[in-house]
């Protein structure tokens, strides 16, 4: 009986240890549990912040444009600045005079048909040449791409000594006569090749399969045909990529537009507006060239926002394979 007793009591005392070795590690769990969540609302209090912090940077511009196209030219050499104003007070008529101010209309048009021009220019060369680089062994082809993604190196404006010289040559500027046609040529064949979209397509090739390529020598299909109905379509967000980026490129361009154009009716859009704002006594009114400055962005802004989705696939299936 003694025994019975005592087992009994080492049972009992067994599962005494038991529970209690149960709680304490649903307790420790749930502390787990607690410390997880709250370093995920930590990381994402820090990562928002972060967020808004340089999304603010990045707006204060947009802002600022906005409200200075909206004031009055007293308002805009106040000191200190104004920083907001009332509905009732905005000059919304600003946006009448700076359109009014120049020839808007026919900038609009000489911008278009350039950034047409060159985009299509860009997206023919950069298939090509992206094209050659990924899919075609030649001797030296690697030297030639890492000599050319150097060049990526250089500063844009260090080329606008050598190619004014060039378009200078060619007689496609001249600062006495220019024709259109001349002016045309100027903007357009020098930027009609990108290393940077050469680089950007070729990375989308090379994710495609080499067994598509060599499948379709197997069926005699010439390297022109396999690039036009099988790599392009694939490569498709990313062309339209760079399309849109070479576009709004063109759109905002300013310093070669305004050096290799003479006459004021071929100038583009930017650089059009740029001069136009002269009140009699020879002050420049900041307020009606901000509007116009608001007036060239709008399109821009607009595009992204109907075009982000293949900006952003584009970028996503350019990866950094080869």
């Amino acid at each position: 009986m003694e025994n019975f007793k005592e087992t009994l009591k080492n049972m009992i005392e067994k599962i005494k240890e038991v529970f209690k070795r149960k709680e304490t590690t649903y307790s420790e769990e749930t502390i787990d549990i607690k410390d997880s969540k709250r370093k995920a609302i930590i990381y994402k209090v820090v990562v928002y912040s972060f967020i808004i912090f340089f999304a603010i940077l990045v707006l204060i511009p947009f802002y600022w444009m906005i409200l200075t196209s909206l004031k009055t030219l007293e308002q805009v050499e106040e000191v200190p600045p104004t920083l907001w104003i009332a509905f009732k007070d905005m000059m919304f008529v600003n946006y009448l005079n700076a359109l009014n101010a120049a020839p808007y209309l026919r900038y609009m048009l000489n911008t278009v048909i350039v950034a047409t021009i060159s985009t299509v220019g860009t997206i023919f060369t950069t298939i090509f040449a992206a094209f050659a680089f990924a899919r075609l062994n030649f001797r030296g082809r690697d030297i030639v791409f890492m000599v050319l993604i150097s060049t990526m190196m250089i500063p844009g404006e260090m080329f606008v000594i050598t190619n004014y010289i060039t378009v200078s040559r060619l007689g496609w500027y001249s600062p006495f006569n220019q024709t259109f046609g001349q002016a045309l040529l100027a903007l357009t064949l020098p930027f009609m090749t990108s290393i940077f979209y050469i680089f950007f397509l070729r990375q989308a090739f090379k994710q495609i399969p080499d067994e598509l390529y060599l499948a379709s020598k197997v069926d005699g299909t010439s390297d022109f045909k396999y690039l036009w109905r099988i790599m392009v379509p694939i490569a498709k967000p990313t062309i339209i990529t760079i399309t849109i980026l070479n576009a709004m490129g063109t759109w905002s361009a300013y310093i070669w537009p305004n050096l290799v154009t003479k006459e004021i009716e071929y100038r583009l859009v930017t650089n059009g507006l740029r001069n136009a704002y002269l009140d009699l006594t020879g002050r420049i009114a900041y307020n009606e060239q901000m509007a116009a400055a608001m007036i060239v962005t709008f399109p821009l802004f607009v595009v992204f926002l109907l075009l982000k989705k293949y900006i952003m696939r584009g970028v996503s299936r350019s990866g950094i394979k080869g």
